[in-house]
């Protein structure tokens, strides 16, 4: 299947079904086009999978995701196939990325110690996944949502722990590289693909939590470095110096080690969090 253009319309059936009033681009790269869509019943993201130079599995994700999510019971969830790919619908989660809410502290002159209500909300999305069986395989800033009612985690095409049909499933291989483990940039450099973790998980969320805080990758590489030299600079390490004060550099410090069995579990995580509060 070859890569076509985008941004593309809802399709006419997924359309029909939802009968919107109102809807908003999101995104739209990287074999991906997400429409935020107001209707009558509540507002859902709709999201678009079609093949992007050079990974075909995108046309996959949104259907992928839609499995995922209808095992984890969250919310009304609809997938399905159309011309260049497949699609999904869920609810929208109303918030702004960890990314987003941390950015005062990255302003000159400020408090360089975020709130470590946020970190723990972000924290205890992780864990409650874990919890229920299942890795992410894809945490990072923009897909922690920091809402009125704690934080969602979104984006689970990647996720493991549960069947799949074949007709929508797909190796994993890899993630955002500024997030990846050790392991994970090890495995994908050897071998292709990985096999994703609750401790690479929590590896990510440390990476997520320094980004955020601070504006820099955990791992220094230049910007148009290719996906092989960042892969090797993660595993080649060492990590940047964490110079966020308090509890909260101490923990993404333990959560960055390169050994993952001495990254503390998401759950200790969450604990540690709260006994600082």
């Amino acid at each position: 299947m070859a890569a076509v253009e985008a941004p593309y319309e809802i399709p006419a059936d997924v359309s029909a079904a939802l009968d919107p009033h109102e809807r908003r681009l999101v995104l739209d790269r990287r074999g991906s086009t997400v429409w935020d869509v107001g209707t009558e019943r509540g507002r859902y993201a709709v999201k678009l999978g079609y093949p992007s130079v050079p990974h075909a599995w995108t046309a996959l994700a949104p259907a992928r995701e839609g499995v995922v999510l209808r095992q984890l019971g969250r919310g009304e969830v609809s997938y399905g196939d159309w011309e260049h790919g497949t699609w999904n619908v869920q609810p929208w989660h109303q918030g702004i990325s960890l990314y987003d809410r941390w950015r005062p502290h990255r302003a000159e002159g400020a408090s360089s110690e975020p709130d470590l209500a946020d970190a723990l909300s972000c924290a205890r999305a992780v864990a409650a996944l874990h919890a229920t069986g299942w890795v992410h395989g894809d945490v990072q800033p923009a897909h922690l949502i920091i809402g009125a009612g704690g934080t969602a985690l979104i984006d689970l095409a990647l996720a493991h722990g549960g069947e799949v049909p074949a007709a929508y499933d797909f190796r994993y291989r890899g993630c955002l590289v500024h997030y990846e483990s050790p392991e994970i940039s090890r495995s994908v450099l050897e071998t292709g693909t990985a096999t994703p973790s609750t401790a690479s998980d929590v590896y990510a969320l440390g990476a997520s939590l320094f980004i955020s805080a601070t504006g820099l990758r955990h791992v220094p590489y230049p910007d148009d470095a290719s996906r092989a030299e960042q892969r090797q600079a993660i595993v080649d390490g060492p990590h940047r110096p964490v110079d966020v004060p308090g509890v909260l550099g101490g923990l993404i410090e333990a959560m960055l080690s390169p050994d993952p069995a001495d990254r503390p579990t998401s759950g200790e995580v969450c604990a540690i969090l709260s006994d600082a509060r």
